[in-house]
């Protein structure tokens, strides 16, 4: 167990369901308590919310650490949407930050500007909302780098030669699907 948590991917994977499951989770919980009128209930969500959209930091931390590692153990559709993984998380990094600097702020303001409480708390949601889908955005191509059985087609064209501009990677051969076998 010990050697895993050495491996950047493997914490990666383990630190990633904050994003995708708690931050859903906390947004949730945050709308509820802002419907309910509940001040200590908002408090909580908010707290939620931070600690949520924070965990945005050791999650590209460790993606970038084992993406090489990643790239290599992949097939070449594989590293496709591993490219595609890594672009889409480095375009929506904002939005997380975001949700987690607003939610501070709402904190801080239940004590220091009571006015701007309520208003920061449902700016906070909305962004908590926004990085929610950026997160399922960002895994979906995740689940397919190394299992063809999720794949059905490429990596969408346009998007994937982005990707490969921004890496700085010349590719400039045609996206086609593969047929992938299924295994019954």
């Amino acid at each position: 167990m010990s050697g895993l948590l050495g491996q950047p991917e493997y914490l990666h994977v383990l630190v990633n369901p904050v994003l995708t499951h708690v931050l859903p989770v906390a947004a949730l919980g945050l709308l509820l308590a802002l419907v309910c009128r509940s001040p200590a209930g908002t408090r909580l969500g908010l707290l939620l919310v931070l600690l949520g959209a924070a965990a945005v930091w050791p999650t590209v931390h460790y993606g970038r650490q084992g993406f090489d590692r990643v790239h290599a153990m992949a097939d070449e559709t594989g590293g496709d949407w591993l490219a595609l993984h890594r672009y889409r998380a480095e375009q929506s990094v904002p939005v997380f930050y975001a949700a987690a600097a607003v939610a501070l702020a709402a904190l801080v303001a239940a004590w220091q500007w009571p006015k701007g409480f309520v208003p920061l708390s449902w700016l906070a949601l909305i962004l908590a909302l926004a990085a929610s889908a950026a997160a399922a955005r960002i895994a979906w191509p995740a689940g397919k780098v190394r299992h063809r059985e999720f794949r059905h087609g490429a990596p969408p064209a346009e998007e994937l030669q982005a990707a490969h501009a921004v890496a700085g990677e010349n590719r400039v051969r045609p996206v086609t699907a593969r047929p992938v076998p299924v295994v019954m």
